[in-house]
């Protein structure tokens, strides 16, 4: 039998167990006090995010508007459509695991199925989202217009997914009007970040400041009731209000456009600027693209290569270089050989410093020798006798080699510099040239003799165009060179200015004496010189032609370009237009030069400037069709002799009942005025192709088929003028009396290349 075990064994337990209970509770005690005042802020952070869910509602970017408030870029609400996996669940009561299994199965596939054909996305991308039961959230598709949101809506009411399938805010970009100035407001990705442009340099401006909806979460991840909900609205961002005008930049694209495709060139790329400000106007690049679809190629030569292309990965290669490649910003991001419009700076140096003057005389023989190269001229028997006027006028390159070394290495580079060929222009884009000293100019240093020589026309050195067309317009602004913008003013919600951007005079490049002498010879270059196809009626336009061989270039490469001020005599705008790599004709004389003139007649009427003709321009001026409708027949005809107009006269009536053109349209002096005395349909006849015909043989063609011809561009710079082209095609079918705008242009003395 055991014996009891003593008293003193059973004190030495109790101490023991009195022992083992205090180092117990003590222990627990310092790791509760380390679990509330040490971790408890991280442990207190942990059970939060597990008791709620934070949701993030995008702001609304800011407005991108024109000068005239009109919209150029805008976010709306969209919708963003998710599943929660963790909540594709099934009954599962009396059921067994396999059938649960392929019940789950079909849940998945019926909701991937159902949201691929609803939104457009791959069905097998849902199902796989589907499968990640641990996740509470996986997003199917953001920027949801309403249409297919309403749809998903339904989708999820009919089968009763309101747990798994969610809809919640989200914004979508658009771009009314799809690719205007494309390239200078760029667009955002699916995150709403800015990529390219405006978008991508004013990001942080654009962008809102987003809103939050904290959710309280039950144990399995679900919703709690809608009272355990805090919504944080978001703060839409900044607007931008730009000196971009959307009527000149939409003249602008037209005529590039066409420019482009009748040069068949690699590209075209304009700039309009206000000389007194420095606010870009317009600016394009064509081929452009559609900022509502970026990634599409838009040009059909570039899309026929890529096709070519059997290879997949040199394929997808091709189409992410011709991507960037419409993206691209040409007049601020690339570089050019600027060629003889690059003879105004020249110009301006040399009689700023007094080296030269306009009663300077030179002899051109047809070339130079400098060191040991003989420089041809475009003309290559020789301009013969010539002033300093005359040189300019005719574009001639041993003149205006003659003045660069008169003004010399050291005096060249100054002004090279003070009109801003060495640095950047400070605009406010991404993706400004950034001049490298020895790369794309010369130094001071390394010019010798003939590297001055060959950079007094423009060759040898890169610059880039907005660079080229601020010079100019420091010309046209009284030598005072201004510091390009974009940008005019930022807007907060309300539409108040937040910042508004003052024109910028970064220096006094040249007199002013001296830049209206220079702005005069300008003229000269267009009245009766390479830059006569640029001749407006009315107006007095300053400008002058280049074309340059592209350095490095194969197969002679060139850029044909034109540069002026308009009007000439009270200077507005200043206008840059290049087309790269023309086929065919490439000088800028020819194939820029008349761009500009149509697009400064074309601002010129929308900026309201009043034109003055001279007598024999008179003569060129449309007139508005008289009312004759419901006149006799006699009066209408004594009608229109009175505003020196014929008439043709269609049935058998004593009365007119309609009139072609209708009265107050706008025709041609001297024109032709149909009359119909009866209700028959209108008759109609055939446009003729004008292009190759003497202005006296449009006329008459015109005449014979009772067609009213609207002349434009130069038709009174000497006898060798032509149609060119004309604003409704050949063979289409229009009424009698109708205004075809036939344009004209020189095809000699034109020419400012030594290659063509």
């Amino acid at each position: 039998m055991a014996s009891k075990p003593s008293k003193l064994m059973i004190k030495r337990a109790g101490i023991l167990l009195a022992l083992v209970l205090v180092l117990g509770f003590g222990t627990g005690m310092v790791r509760l006090a380390k679990l509330q005042l040490i971790d408890g802020e991280e442990y207190r952070q942990k059970a939060e995010l597990q008791q709620l869910g934070d949701s993030s509602v995008q702001a609304l970017r800011g407005t991108i508007y024109d000068c005239n408030g009109r919209i150029l870029a805008q976010s709306a609400t969209a919708w963003k459509v998710f599943i929660d996996p963790s909540n594709i669940k099934v009954n599962e009561k009396d059921k067994t695991e396999d059938e649960i299994k392929a019940e789950l199965e079909a849940k998945r596939r019926m909701v991937s199925n159902g949201l691929a054909e609803i939104l457009g996305v791959d069905a097998e991308s849902v199902y796989e989202k589907s499968l990640k039961t641990t996740s509470g959230y996986q997003k199917i598709k953001g920027e949801v217009e309403l249409e297919s949101k309403n749809r998903v809506s339904e989708f999820i009411s009919e089968n009763e997914y309101y747990d798994c399938i969610g809809i919640e805010p989200d914004t979508k970009r658009y771009y009314p009007y799809n690719s205007l100035a494309s390239t200078i407001i760029g667009f955002t990705g699916t995150d709403d970040v800015g990529i390219e442009g405006l978008e991508y340099k004013y990001d942080n401006v654009l962008t809102g400041i987003p809103g939050r909806v904290i959710t309280a979460k039950n144990g399995t991840l679900g919703s709690m009731p809608i009272e355990y909900t805090a919504s944080y609205a978001a703060q839409q961002g900044t607007s931008l209000v730009l000196t971009i005008d959307e009527t000149i930049q939409s003249l602008l694209e037209a005529e590039l456009e066409k420019a482009y495709e009748s040069a068949q060139a690699n590209a075209a790329y304009g700039l309009v600027m206000d000389v007194e400000t420095g606010a870009i106007l317009a600016m394009s690049n064509q081929p452009d693209y559609d900022l509502n679809d970026p990634y599409t190629i838009l040009s059909e030569s570039v899309l026929t290569e890529i096709d070519a292309i059997e290879d997949p990965t040199e394929k997808n290669e091709a189409v992410s270089v011709a991507r960037q490649a419409q993206w691209r910003n040409r007049t601020i991001s690339d570089t050019y050989e600027p060629g003889s419009v690059f003879k105004v700076i020249t110009l301006a140096a040399a009689l700023e410093e007094g080296v030269a003057t306009k009663d300077m005389s030179y002899t051109c023989v047809g070339g130079i020798q400098v060191a040991n190269n003989y420089i041809k001229c475009h003309k290559h028997e020789g301009h013969g006798r010539q002033n300093l006027q005359m040189a300019l006028m005719n574009s001639c390159n041993p003149f205006f080699i003659t003045v660069g070394q008169k003004l010399g290495v050291e005096k060249f580079c100054e002004y090279f510099e003070a009109f801003g060929f060495t640095e950047t222009t400070g605009i406010d884009l991404s993706g400004e040239a950034v001049p490298k000293a020895g790369v794309t100019y010369h130094t001071q240093e390394k010019m010798g003799i003939s590297q001055l020589s060959s950079c007094s026309f423009g060759q040898t050195f890169q610059i880039s165009p907005i660079q080229m067309i601020t010079a100019i317009a420091a010309i046209a602004n009284g030598g005072k060179l201004m510091k390009p913008y974009i940008v005019a003013k930022q807007l907060d919600e309300e539409g108040n200015v937040i910042k508004e951007t003052q024109p910028t005079v970064k220096r006094q490049v040249i007199s002013e004496s001296t830049a209206d002498t220079v702005l005069g010879m300008m003229e000269a270059v267009v009245s009766a010189g390479t830059g006569k196809n640029a001749y407006v009626a009315g107006f007095h336009v300053a400008g002058k032609t280049g074309t340059s061989q592209k350095i490095g270039a194969a197969n002679n490469q060139y850029v044909a370009s034109f540069s002026c001020v308009a009007p000439g005599d009270d200077p507005k705008v200043a206008i840059l237009i290049a087309i790269d790599e023309p086929v065919g004709q490439i000088n800028g004389g020819q194939i820029a030069a008349p761009v500009a003139a149509t697009l400064v007649e074309e601002v010129m009427a929308y900026l309201s400037v009043e034109p003055e003709y001279t007598e024999e321009e008179q003569t060129l001026i449309d007139v508005a069709a008289p009312a004759v409708t419901g006149r006799t027949v006699e009066d209408a005809k004594q009608i229109a002799d009175d505003h020196n107009l014929k008439v043709r006269v269609i049935g058998s009536g004593d009365n007119v009942v309609k009139q072609i053109p209708a009265f107050g349209q706008t025709m041609p002096r001297n024109g032709v005025v149909i009359l119909y005395t009866d209700d028959r349909a209108e008759e109609m006849t055939t446009v003729p192709e004008f292009a190759g015909m003497s202005l006296s043989m449009a006329r008459r063609s015109a005449n014979d088929l009772g067609l009213n011809l609207k002349i434009s561009g130069n038709a009174f710079s000497g006898s060798d003028i032509l149609a060119y082209s004309q604003d409704i095609s050949k063979d289409t079918q229009v009424p009698y009396g109708s205004v075809v705008t036939v344009y004209f242009k020189s095809y000699s003395g034109v020419s400012d290349s030594i290659y063509g």
